[in-house]
């Protein structure tokens, strides 16, 4: 199971790119910076909570996980 820092690590890391992607995408569009920039601000902090949320949430299913192995059997 991952801690909720790691959770909130790797929500950064993957919407710092993905903030990159929407402002571009809204400035080839639109063609307005502080636009494109304030768009991809609020997609961010949205989408970094909901990430965090998601990720809680698998952290509590057990499906797909495998059973660690002991390090010693008898």
């Amino acid at each position: 199971m991952e801690t909720t820092r790691r959770s909130i690590a790797k929500a950064v890391s993957y919407r710092f790119f993905g903030t990159l992607t929407t402002t571009a995408l809204v400035l080839v569009v639109i063609g307005k910076l502080e636009l494109a920039a304030a768009i991809g601000l609020a997609d961010t902090l949205f989408k970094i909570v909901v990430y965090i949320l998601h990720e809680r949430a698998w952290n509590r299913i057990a499906y797909g996980r495998l059973k660690p192995e002991p390090d010693y059997s008898i």
